[in-house]
């Protein structure tokens, strides 16, 4: 900053007054500079350089001006994050919340970073995200949760697909009663929005599992609390996933988050250390049609912490802060190569990594589609988990309430969410597995579902985010409730319903996936909610992004679309064992329309 005077325009004593005064707002300066960065404005305007980022924002600053100073514009939300960090406005929330006023586009943006999304015009309410590492929280906590969502949300929660719950229908007044009442039942919100590490998934069997090769529990907790204690971690280029994979019976999804971590035995006698380790898998993100990329890095257990570490920083230092369809890990690959991006991560962790050949791996156990329902055996002996079908995700908060009496009465007091919308009940005695099934009967629900039930997953849909172009869990009840009378299956279906590109529901994976769209009916322009559906997609061993099948089926006839699916490959599969994924891998979509033409119904 420097002052532009003249002889003629002020004397010496007032020019040493403003060159005083000047260099005071310049010491102010040095004091923001973590909050406002150095070298461009925050308007996104260029200036001369002045200062160099310092702090916890340092990094995100840097990449920031990285880009301004290449001529480009930052999108709106890391103008948003420039201008005030969001855990700097809590005051400002507080005000909000006093007058019950709702947000501006940029302060939604930043709520989120506390948990909290503004789903105006859908809601003109909140909606609160929590963070459950591992996807595990204790009885009296889920029945805490209950009571949050009745005092102050609609009376209802979702469990997500990321083993995670969602409190609806919040009003601005009630926004940080809400953040704090949660920080009292030992859960939090924070980060779990936005440009920030969502919810860290884990195996929901952890420390259960006959066929586990560990328990994910305390790699899972430590990452969720090296997060949450380093403010450098927070607002990155764009969201960003991490999951831990004990090798359970229950799949946790693991190759479709941005670092997977699976677990594996390293066998002797190839220059390793024979044990289980962590596969190394990095930038999956299904909804743009890519699993993680399998690095073939292995990872000491106790390291996988520092590990995820230098990929997170790798990527706030070059992922795009311009363009938001191209700001995930993904994008970076693409564009720098895998082999670059891991000398990257080798030299911020500041060694190289451990490297194996595919045949120094172990097969891993399979999963079990069917084992989030119903009863299973734990490896303790006598115990049992009880897996609980949830309609699409959905809980009143008295089942919550319910099933936390069940776990405490009946179980061990854990309350285990999966990524397929449901949640186990663990520790309960075989002497006691009839009563647990009969209370969670008593409460409107279930522990047994039909094929289609068992694998069917659906996003919030139009009735609670602006995004979706349907209403995805109603149609997903309407297209069960349809075919689970008619279509005899024998084997587990996944039927995925998600309502925009986003795909949060990760419809390319599922066996059948639908993607919300909006369906014309006339000339004029008017239009229906609908579907595009593809078909055999999977996960795990069986991984696969689903082809397109039909485009712009109307809602109200996918339950007859689906049904027709089904028909055919029970009539054309090459024998019962054959799955479905297979079956539609070996047809071109072409072919299956034909065979779903000729099926009557």
């Amino acid at each position: 900053m420097k002052l532009e005077t003249t002889t003629a325009d002020f004397s010496d004593e007032q020019k040493r007054y403003l060159e005083g005064f000047m260099s005071g707002l310049q010491v102010g300066r040095i004091g923001r500079g973590a909050a406002l960065g150095a070298g461009v404005a925050s308007t996104g305007s260029k200036v001369e350089p002045e200062l160099e980022p310092t702090g916890p924002d340092a990094a995100h600053l840097k990449a920031q001006d990285r880009f301004l100073r290449d001529g480009k514009k930052l999108s709106d939300p890391e103008k948003f994050k420039r201008d005030q960090h969001p855990f700097d406005a809590y005051e400002r929330l507080k005000e909000q919340a006093r007058t019950n006023a709702s947000p501006s586009p940029a302060d939604n943006f930043r709520w989120r970073y506390y948990g909290m999304f503004y789903v105006a015009p859908t809601q003109n309410s909140f909606m609160c995200r929590l963070r459950l590492p591992n996807g595990m929280l204790k009885h009296w906590q889920f029945a805490g949760v209950a009571d949050l969502a009745e005092r102050y949300g609609g009376g209802y929660a979702h469990i997500t697909t990321r083993a995670n719950i969602q409190v609806r229908e919040i009003e601005p007044q009630y926004t940080v009663a809400m953040i704090e009442a949660i920080t009292d039942l030992g859960l939090c919100s924070r980060g779990s929005g936005a440009d920030n590490i969502r919810n860290v998934t884990g195996t929901p069997t952890a420390g259960i599992d006959p066929q586990e090769l560990i328990d994910t529990r305390p790699y899972a907790r430590d990452w969720h609390f090296h997060i949450l204690n380093d403010r450098s971690l927070i607002g990155l280029p764009r969201k960003f996933n991490v999951a831990f994979d004990g090798a359970g019976t229950i799949a946790v999804l693991e190759d479709t988050n941005d670092i997977a971590f699976a677990a594996v035995e390293v066998k002797d006698g190839f220059g390793v250390e024979p044990g289980v380790w962590f596969r190394l898998g990095i930038g999956g993100i299904t909804g743009h049609k890519d699993f993680a990329r399998d690095t073939g890095i292995v990872v000491r257990l106790s390291e996988a912490t520092m590990v995820a570490d230098a990929i997170v920083r790798v990527f706030i230092a070059h992922g795009d802060r311009t363009n938001r369809a191209k700001a995930r890990l993904k994008y970076v690959l693409d564009s720098m190569g895998l082999d670059k991006f891991l000398e990257l991560v080798e030299e911020q962790f500041g060694r190289q990594l451990t490297r194996v050949s595919a045949e120094a791996i172990a097969p891993r156990p399979d999963h079990d589609r069917f084992a989030h329902i119903g009863v299973h055996a734990q490896k303790q002996p006598g115990l049992n988990w009880i897996g609980v079908v949830l309609p699409v995700g959905r809980l009143t908060c008295t089942q919550m309430r319910g099933l936390a009496r069940i776990a405490h009465d009946l179980g061990d007091g854990d309350i285990r969410l999966t990524v397929w919308q449901n949640l186990l009940i663990s520790g309960v005695a075989d002497g006691n597995i009839g009563v647990v099934v009969a209370a969670i009967e008593a409460l409107g629900l279930a522990a047994k579902a039909s094929s289609i039930r068992a694998g069917l997953v659906a996003c919030t849909g139009n009735s609670g985010c602006k995004f979706a172009a349907s209403d995805t869990k109603r149609h997903a009840d309407e297209i069960a409730s349809w075919c689970e009378s008619r279509v005899p299956l024998d084997t587990p279906i996944n039927i995925h319903l998600t309502g925009c590109h986003h795909s949060c529901a990760q419809h390319y994976i599922g066996d059948i996936g639908l993607l919300g769209a909006r369906v014309a009916i006339n000339a004029d322009g008017d239009t229906v909610e609908g579907y595009h559906v593809t078909i055999g997609g999977g996960f795990g061993s069986a991984a696969g992004i689903g082809q397109e099948l039909y485009r712009d089926i109307k809602a109200e006839e996918a339950p007859v679309v689906i049904e027709r699916i089904l028909r055919v490959y029970l009539k054309h599969r090459a024998s019962p064992d054959e799955s479905f994924a297979a079956f539609s891998r070996r047809h071109q979509s072409e072919a299956l329309r034909a065979m779903a033409a000729e099926i009557t119904i």
